[in-house]
């Protein structure tokens, strides 16, 4: 196997300058379109994380019953609404249903006041990591690519405006992975305690996701299988495999203890048993719903689709002779890639709550939202289709998917659905409290 995975002396050329500030200048693309548009409270997952954020920033997790309700008169001041979605523990303390990564994630921009750049910081790193193993996989070009498509999906804008939900943050944390690993395995030249340290770096990101979204533990343990699997062909060293495993096994400690010490139990969360559920009998219904929203906020995933459908038929033609050297190793990354997508979108097709939500001709990001994880893995994906492609078709579908991103994300039909809270108070323009310095209770 350990043709099917070499790195290219070509692929391995220095990124030219202007590539990689032809990319800079795409992500910063991304931040301006994010930050022009006012804040908005979207749906009840804003006002509950936005609330964890806030409450850490002020030195808890926990909220006693004082607490909780000095929080909500804070939040409500200014018209900023209030608290939705937290839960009553039979301890008697507060806490939010929603997994309890986030807030961690977010809270040194909430004491910068800047906490709508805490999304636009966690996607820098993404396309930084993107960048680096489309480089490496793809060669000249293919850093750019990637970025690009990331970076110009209406999903993209939409959550990256978002500050008080997590989704583009784990979104570009498992992008960032996805690329650091990939030019981990293809780079066999160089030096191993880069790689051990790169790989390092990847699989920590991938805790951090899990961490925010409970589900993304599935693309972790694939990666993990991932490196594994392909250890001797990418000359990784048992070292590399022994500190990368360490890391998984310690995040694992470290989230059951988490568990633990917040809802009582190592396997409990903030969610009611039977509130969060998977069935095979979601899978057709959400089948017939979700392919044309995924596919408006997110065309770069029929790039995605036809590149693996191309990778099969070039894998078919190698076995003849009549395909590049290369087909192997694209084939072999492009497994890998695939699976990951495979399962995080397979996975939300199987979810129950979808199939129960209007999806009709308003708020369809609010549905899509669990899909967009994947998100980095098709945009790899994608660029290898590009660079296929005759040279002028890159620029112009590159044109065509920002267009659509931009009417996506500025589209009527992803209006706000929540309008008020029970309180009454109005849901929209919240007001990001920075309040006291950690540690000092909750004004009231």
């Amino acid at each position: 196997m350990v043709d099917l995975i070499r790195d290219d002396a070509s692929v391995r050329a220095r990124a030219t300058r202007s590539e990689l500030w032809a990319t800079v200048a795409v992500f910063a693309g991304l931040c301006v379109v994010a930050l022009v548009r006012a804040p908005q409270m979207m749906e009840p997952d804003d006002y509950a994380y936005r609330a964890s954020i806030v409450a850490l920033s002020e030195g808890h997790v926990l909220l006693t019953n004082a607490q909780y309700f000095a929080l909500r008169a804070q939040l409500s001041r200014h018209g900023a609404g209030g608290i939705a979605q937290w839960v009553h523990l039979k301890n008697g303390k507060w806490i939010s249903q929603k997994n309890p990564g986030y807030p961690f994630l977010a809270v040194i921009f909430q004491w910068l006041h800047a906490l709508r750049v805490a999304p636009l910081f966690y996607g820098a790193l993404g396309c930084g990591g993107l960048f680096y193993g489309a480089r490496r996989w793809l060669g000249r070009g293919g850093g750019l690519l990637t970025v690009a498509l990331y970076c110009t999906s209406g999903a993209a804008l939409f959550f990256a405006w978002r500050a008080t939900m997590p989704t583009f943050t784990d979104a570009s944390l498992i992008a960032g992975a996805a690329g650091l690993l990939l030019g981990v395995l293809l780079s066999h030249d160089d030096p191993p305690v880069r790689r051990f340290l790169l790989g390092g770096l990847a699989f920590l990101a991938l805790d951090a996701a899990a961490f925010v979204r409970y589900t993304d533990v599935v693309e972790l343990l694939i990666a993990l299988v991932a490196v594994l699997a392909l250890a001797r062909a990418c000359a990784l060293t048992g070292a590399m495999l022994l500190g990368w495993i360490a890391a998984v096994v310690a995040f694992g400690v470290f989230d059951l203890e988490v568990n633990h010490l917040l809802y009582g139990g190592y396997l409990t969360t903030g969610y009611a048993s039977g509130l969060v559920t998977f069935s095979v009998r979601a899978i057709l219904p959400n089948l017939e719903r979700m392919p044309p929203r995924l596919v408006a906020s997110m065309p770069l995933s029929l790039l995605g689709l036809a590149a693996l459908i191309w990778i099969v038929v070039r894998l078919v033609r190698r076995r003849s002779g009549g395909a590049p050297s290369h087909a192997g190793r694209d084939g072999v990354v492009a497994l890998v890639l695939g699976v990951g997508w495979l399962a995080a979108w397979g996975l939300y097709l199987a979810y129950t709550w979808t199939v129960g939500q209007t999806i009709g001709p308003s708020n369809p990001v609010h549905v899509i939202r669990f899909y967009v994880p994947a998100l980095g893995l098709s945009a790899l994906l994608g660029a290898w289709l590009l660079l296929r492609l005759p040279r002028w078709v890159a620029p112009v579908l590159l044109v065509l998917i920002t267009a659509l991103g931009l009417w996506y994300f500025v589209a009527p039909s992803n209006d706000v659905i929540v309008h008020a809270l029970p309180s009454g108070q109005p849901a929209r323009q919240p007001v990001y409290s920075p309040g006291p310095p950690p540690g000092s209770p909750p004004s009231g």
